[in-house]
Protein backbone atom coordinates (compact mmCIF):
# COMPACT_ATOMS: atom_id res chain seq x y z
CA UNK A 1 0.00 0.00 0.00
CA UNK A 2 1.41 3.30 -0.94
CA UNK A 3 0.86 6.97 0.26
CA UNK A 4 0.31 8.98 -1.58
CA UNK A 5 2.37 12.58 -1.47
CA UNK A 6 -0.59 14.39 -0.14
CA UNK A 7 -0.79 12.23 2.74
CA UNK A 8 2.50 12.12 3.77
CA UNK A 9 2.22 16.37 3.51
CA UNK A 10 -0.82 15.94 5.68
CA UNK A 11 0.70 14.16 8.08
CA UNK A 12 4.02 16.18 8.35
CA UNK A 13 2.00 19.74 8.49
CA UNK A 14 0.04 18.44 11.66
CA UNK A 15 3.15 17.17 13.25
CA UNK A 16 4.39 20.74 12.70
CA UNK A 17 1.17 22.31 13.78
CA UNK A 18 1.38 19.62 17.18
CA UNK A 19 4.88 20.45 17.75
CA UNK A 20 4.77 24.27 17.48
CA UNK A 21 1.80 24.02 19.94
CA UNK A 22 3.37 21.85 22.71
CA UNK A 23 6.73 23.83 22.11
CA UNK A 24 5.01 27.73 22.70
CA UNK A 25 3.06 26.24 25.37
CA UNK A 26 6.24 25.48 27.31
CA UNK A 27 8.27 28.16 26.58
CA UNK A 28 5.37 29.94 27.73
CA UNK A 29 5.02 27.90 30.97
CA UNK A 30 8.28 29.38 32.22
CA UNK A 31 6.81 33.24 32.11
CA UNK A 32 3.97 32.62 34.19
CA UNK A 33 3.95 33.45 37.68
CA UNK A 34 4.77 30.69 39.83
CA UNK A 35 3.29 32.17 43.12
CA UNK A 36 0.01 34.76 43.99
CA UNK A 37 -3.26 34.89 42.93
CA UNK A 38 -2.84 34.28 38.84
CA UNK A 39 -0.64 31.11 40.20
CA UNK A 40 -3.57 30.01 42.16
CA UNK A 41 -6.25 30.71 39.49
CA UNK A 42 -3.98 28.44 36.49
CA UNK A 43 -3.97 25.74 38.94
CA UNK A 44 -7.78 25.32 39.12
CA UNK A 45 -8.26 25.83 35.30
CA UNK A 46 -8.03 21.61 34.66
CA UNK A 47 -10.52 21.29 37.05
CA UNK A 48 -12.19 23.71 35.77
CA UNK A 49 -12.71 22.71 32.37
CA UNK A 50 -12.96 18.44 32.59
CA UNK A 51 -16.31 19.79 35.05
CA UNK A 52 -17.43 22.35 31.87
CA UNK A 53 -16.97 19.43 29.22
CA UNK A 54 -18.49 16.69 31.82
CA UNK A 55 -21.74 18.66 33.20
CA UNK A 56 -23.89 18.77 30.49
CA UNK A 57 -23.52 14.92 29.90
CA UNK A 58 -24.45 14.42 33.20
CA UNK A 59 -27.34 17.17 33.22
CA UNK A 60 -28.96 16.31 29.58
CA UNK A 61 -28.25 12.21 30.23
CA UNK A 62 -30.18 9.77 31.99
CA UNK A 63 -30.18 7.38 34.81
CA UNK A 64 -26.84 5.45 33.00
CA UNK A 65 -24.90 9.36 33.24
CA UNK A 66 -26.32 9.82 36.64
CA UNK A 67 -25.32 6.70 38.33
CA UNK A 68 -21.96 6.44 36.63
CA UNK A 69 -21.19 9.97 38.17
CA UNK A 70 -21.92 8.75 41.43
CA UNK A 71 -19.56 5.47 41.03
CA UNK A 72 -16.93 8.12 39.43
CA UNK A 73 -17.38 10.49 42.36
CA UNK A 74 -17.33 7.45 45.19
CA UNK A 75 -14.51 5.75 43.77
CA UNK A 76 -12.66 9.34 43.93
CA UNK A 77 -13.48 9.90 47.24
CA UNK A 78 -12.27 6.53 48.60
CA UNK A 79 -9.09 6.21 46.43
CA UNK A 80 -8.06 9.80 46.00
CA UNK A 81 -6.89 8.07 42.95
CA UNK A 82 -8.05 10.37 39.82
CA UNK A 83 -7.17 7.65 36.87
CA UNK A 84 -9.09 4.83 38.81
CA UNK A 85 -12.25 7.67 39.15
CA UNK A 86 -11.98 8.16 35.48
CA UNK A 87 -11.63 4.66 34.57
CA UNK A 88 -14.45 3.68 36.79
CA UNK A 89 -16.62 6.60 35.10
CA UNK A 90 -16.23 5.54 31.87
CA UNK A 91 -16.48 1.84 32.31
CA UNK A 92 -19.96 2.59 34.62
CA UNK A 93 -21.25 4.58 32.04
CA UNK A 94 -20.61 1.75 29.15
CA UNK A 95 -22.10 -1.14 31.55
CA UNK A 96 -24.94 0.88 32.40
CA UNK A 97 -26.07 2.10 28.68
CA UNK A 98 -25.37 -1.69 27.55
CA UNK A 99 -27.39 -2.48 30.56
CA UNK A 100 -30.39 -0.55 30.09
CA UNK A 101 -30.61 0.11 27.09
CA UNK A 102 -29.97 3.41 26.76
Amino acid sequence: MLTSPEALLAIAGMLAVTFAIKASGLLLANRLPQTGFIAAWLRHIPGAVLASLIAPAIATGGPAEALAAAATALVFIITRNLFAAMATGVLAVFLLRMALGA
